[in-house]
């Protein structure tokens, strides 16, 4: 059975990924509707905040996963891999409250099931190298 903050994961995850394929559309607009499968109140409101968190610091997130990626380009990227990216560098570097290792898991168990059979492997690898360089201290101790 998912966790709650994981149901949340997967429907931002989705709403990012949407907006990768309808980037002439607003984030908000597609955050609307996607997330309007989570019934859970408080959880629909922290993914909005998750979105918008996102959205306000997409050019410094997709800069930082481009010099951690190695012999790639983050428009090389397959849309679910870099989505995910995405998603585990904002919480890696911006929601103070979810421990490191609480992170890489869930966005490996994404890539398990969204992504292609290295998926997982593949954001391990870079999320854990964004994780050793920039996470905040305090991550480190919860």
């Amino acid at each position: 059975m998912a966790t709650r903050r994981h149901r949340m994961r997967e429907y931002i995850f989705k709403t990012l990924f949407q907006w990768d394929f309808q980037s002439d559309k607003d984030l908000e607009e597609i955050a609307k509707f996607e997330l309007s499968y989570l019934k859970d109140e408080k959880i629909r409101k922290q993914a909005f905040d998750y979105i918008n968190g996102i959205k306000s610091k997409i050019n410094e997130i997709d800069e930082i996963i481009q010099k951690y990626l190695e012999n790639w380009t983050l428009d090389r990227l397959s849309v679910v891999d870099r989505n995910l990216l995405r998603l585990g560098t904002y919480e890696l570097l911006f929601v103070p409250d979810v421990p490191i290792e609480v992170t890489i898991d869930e966005i490996i168990e994404l890539g398990k099931t969204f992504g292609t059979e290295n998926s997982g492997k593949f954001v391990n690898g870079v999320l854990d190298k964004i994780a050793k360089d920039k996470a905040p201290k305090e991550k480190f101790d919860l």
